[in-house]
């Protein structure tokens, strides 16, 4: 009896690890929003770290959340790392290109509570009397991850939060 329940549970382990192998070696999670502002307001709220507390969907997750900011004030090489509870971990981003208004890119680093690395993109296209806000991160997918996502879905994981954060980028960009 004990045999067939440890085959079971090899059979299982074996089942998920092979799930996982199959995963892609990368990920990428794309939210877009039209925003009732020009593309320099809200090119101004995302070069800005110091801005984000107004629209960060992660920002209000730990009020006691250790903020670091260095680099330049704004814009390429502008750097902020955090450091809070479980809810959001600690890591590091840096601007790495901010042809302002219209795309900003950032090199984003997670330290905990797992390792990972990507980038994020926000593109501004006008529209209008609209500016077209796309946020799009992608990045490698570690087994460790691909592991992850046999239970859980990324894009609807990480989704929920772009979608909040435009909401609130939006909200914060039409005062």
């Amino acid at each position: 009896m004990i045999k067939k329940i440890a085959l079971g549970v090899l059979a299982i382990v074996v089942l998920i690890l092979g799930l996982a192998a199959m995963k892609p070696d990368s990920f990428s999670v794309r939210r877009s929003i039209a925003v009732k502002a020009t593309p320099e307001k809200i090119a101004s709220l995302l070069t800005d770290f110091h801005q984000w507390a107004s629209w960060s969907p992660w920002e209000k997750l730990d009020p006691n959340m250790k903020r670091i900011f260095s680099g330049a004030a704004s814009g390429k090489g502008a750097v902020y790392e955090w450091e809070g509870n479980s809810d959001v971990g600690k890591g590091r981003m840096e601007i790495v290109d901010a042809s302002t208004p219209s795309r900003t890119v950032v090199k984003l680093a997670f330290f905990q509570p797992v390792e990972s690395h990507s980038t994020t993109e926000f593109t501004l296209t006008p529209q209008g009397d609209s500016t077209n806000v796309t946020w799009y991160m992608h990045g490698p997918m570690p087994f460790v991850s691909k592991l992850m996502t046999v239970f859980m879905n990324m894009d609807d994981m990480i989704g929920k939060d772009f979608d909040k954060g435009l909401a609130q980028l939006k909200t914060a960009a039409e005062k």
